[in-house]
C-alpha cells in the first residue's frame, strides 16, 4: 500500500482544472475498450492538489470490470495501480496520484466504494466524470469529492459526493498540440465569421440549458420533490444580485451609450474596409487603363513604323 499524506481540506470553492491530455487519454481509453457498449472505463488521475485548486495534468487507464446487473460487484486491479504509479513517479515526481476518473456519464451506486479504495493512495481523491459522447453543449467534465453529509434532523451522517466546479485549461505546448489535431477536423471551407457566429450560438444554447436546469431544480423544491439546499439558494441569490436592474434610467442610459460606442467603432471599421476596397479597385482600374494605353501606343507605333518603312522602300524603287 502506498504511503498517505496529510489530509487536505476540500470545500465547494475548490476548482478542478482538467488538461486536454487527460481528455484525449480518456477518449482513447474508451474507444479501445468500451466503444459501442454500455460499459464504462476507469483510470487514475495524476497532478497536484493545493487545497484551492486541483490540477489534473495526466492520467493512465486501469483494468476494471463490473457486473451490469449488480452494481455492487466490481473488480479493480489495485496492484496494477501501484505499479503504474511507481513508474510515473520515476518519469515526473511532481505528478502525484490525486484521484480517479470514469466515463460515466453519471454517478453510479458503486462509486463511493471505489472512492474508498482510492483513499488508500490519497486522502481526498477527486472523481472526474468525463462524458466521452457529450450530447449537451458545455464542458464534458464533472468533478466530485466524497464528504460526510450532516442532516438537519439529527439522523446519522451519510457519505455522498459533493460537486465542485471544473474547467478546461492547457499549457502552451498542449495548445499547440490541440491546434494541430483540430486542423484535421476543422472544415477549412467555413469562414471566420461563420465560426464566430456558431460559437456564440453554442454559448447561448449552453446558457439556456443551465437556466432550464435551475428552473427545474427550483420547481422540484417548490413541489417538495427535493429538499432545500441553502448553499444552492445562496449561490442563486448571488447570481441574481449580479444582474443589472434595467428599470433604473441611468443603467439603461449607460447600456445604450456603451452599445452605441461599440456599434460606432464597428461602423468606422466597415467604412474603413469599404474605403480600402474602393481605393484598391481604383488603383486596379488605373493600372488597367495605363496598360491598355501602353498597348495601344505600342500598336500605333508599330503601324507608323511599318508605313514609314513601306514609303521608304517605295521611294527607293522609284529612284532606281
Amino acid at each position: 500500500m502506498l504511503p498517505t499524506t496529510n489530509p487536505i481540506t476540500i470545500s465547494q470553492n475548490t476548482t478542478v482544472i482538467v488538461h486536454p491530455l487527460v481528455l484525449l487519454s480518456v477518449v482513447d481509453h474508451y474507444n479501445r475498450v468500451a466503444k459501442s457498449t454500455k460499459k464504462r472505463v476507469l483510470g487514475v488521475l495524476l497532478g497536484q492538489n493545493n487545497n484551492k485548486t486541483v490540477n489534473v495534468a495526466n492520467s493512465f487507464a486501469v483494468p476494471f470490470e463490473e457486473d451490469e446487473r449488480d452494481p455492487s460487484v466490481w473488480f479493480l486491479d489495485h496492484n496494477y495501480v501501484e505499479a503504474m504509479n511507481d513508474m510515473f513517479k520515476k518519469v515526473n515526481a511532481r505528478e502525484k496520484m490525486i484521484g480517479w476518473y470514469h466515463s460515466g456519464p453519471k454517478l453510479r451506486a458503486s462509486d463511493l466504494e471505489i472512492n474508498e479504495l482510492f483513499k488508500r493512495y490519497t486522502p481526498n481523491p477527486v472523481l472526474v466524470i468525463v462524458d466521452v459522447e457529450p450530447k449537451d453543449i458545455g464542458i464534458p467534465t464533472d468533478a466530485y469529492f466524497a464528504i460526510e453529509e450532516i442532516k438537519d434532523d439529527g439522523t446519522a451522517t451519510t457519505k455522498t459526493f459533493m460537486h465542485v466546479p471544473s474547467q478546461i485549461d492547457a499549457e502552451e505546448s498542449e495548445e499547440i498540440g490541440v491546434e494541430h489535431l483540430l486542423r484535421d477536423i476543422k472544415d477549412n471551407a467555413v469562414g471566420t465569421l461563420s465560426t464566430r457566429v456558431t460559437d456564440q450560438l453554442n454559448s447561448l444554447k449552453g446558457l439556456q440549458s443551465r437556466l432550464e436546469e435551475i428552473r427545474e431544480y427550483l420547481q422540484k423544491v417548490v413541489n417538495r420533490q427535493l429538499p432545500i439546499n441553502h448553499q444552492i439558494i445562496y449561490n442563486l441569490q448571488d447570481i441574481f444580485n449580479l444582474l443589472p436592474n434595467l428599470n433604473v434610467t441611468d443603467t439603461v442610459k449607460s447600456f445604450s451609450v456603451k452599445t452605441n460606442d461599440q456599434l460606432l467603432v464597428k461602423l468606422f471599421n466597415q467604412l474603413k474596409k469599404k474605403r480600402r476596397k474602393k481605393i484598391k479597385l481604383k488603383r486596379k482600374t488605373q493600372k488597367k487603363v495605363l496598360r491598355s494605353r501602353k498597348e495601344k501606343n505600342k500598336v500605333l507605333s508599330c503601324r507608323i513604323s511599318f508605313v514609314i518603312k513601306f514609303i521608304y522602300d517605295f521611294v527607293l524603287c522609284l529612284v532606281n
